[in-house]
């Protein structure tokens, strides 16, 4: 059995040497100790973490861990990071991640249905960035494929589940009965600021969208 300082060490090191997010099965069976064991562990370390001489604190994402920056330290990391080949999430980016969240799963032509435009290139580049991923197919005719955003979305927005997210915005419909999102996807754009330092591809700090500040309208006609 492991002493507990020498497991908080080597936790830490796994979290720190993988920059991922491990799961607590994953810490299990490296330290041969229960799930409420390990809990209690990262407990006592983010305790020891709160002091401001640690620049880390470890966050918890669906059933695992992540080592992460104090989002204090954000401004002094950020003149580190090589801003010349950041791409930004355009707002067709934004409205397709707000859709396949709110959704759970959502296939192509439910997104490009919402949108009213092809979102292949959209979806593609999603997937490059690590924020979506396929998550099986639909049952539907032809079988399609479904996608579902990540872990990695899920950290990037301040989640630990899509439990998370603010109450399903009331879209208003226009003169065509169609979906209008322009006004979430301008609620979400207010959000986005600096780029986050664990991902610097990406132009955009992803922060917790804050309930009251995503609002819809529902035209009821």
């Amino acid at each position: 059995m492991l002493e507990k300082e020498q497991a908080k060490g080597i936790i830490e090191a796994l979290l720190f040497a993988t920059a991922r997010i491990i799961k607590i099965t994953e810490l299990q069976s490296i330290l041969e100790m229960t799930e409420d064991q390990i809990k209690q562990l990262i407990n006592e370390m983010n305790e020891d973490y709160k002091s401001p001489k640690h620049g880390f604190e470890i966050i918890v994402i669906n059933d695992g861990y992540q080592l992460t920056t104090k989002s204090e330290y954000y401004e002094y990391l950020y003149p580190a990071f090589d801003k010349r080949i950041e791409p930004k999430l355009s707002q067709a980016a934004l409205e397709t991640l707000a859709i396949i969240a709110y959704n759970k799963k959502a296939t192509k032509f439910d997104i490009e249905t919402i949108r009213g435009v092809d979102s292949s290139a959209t979806i593609y580049k999603l997937q490059e960035y690590n924020l979506i991923e396929q998550a099986g197919k639909s049952d539907l005719p032809g079988k399609p494929m479904l996608y579902k955003t990540t872990e990695e979305f899920l950290k990037k927005f301040g989640m630990k589940s899509l439990e998370d997210l603010p109450d399903l915005p009331r879209f208003k419909m226009d003169s065509n009965q169609q979906i209008v999102i322009d006004d979430l996807v301008e609620e979400i754009e207010k959000n986005i600021e600096a780029p986050s330092p664990d991902m610097p591809e990406i132009n955009a700090n992803l922060n917790k969208i804050d309930e009251k500040e995503i609002k819809g309208e529902e035209d009821n006609g």
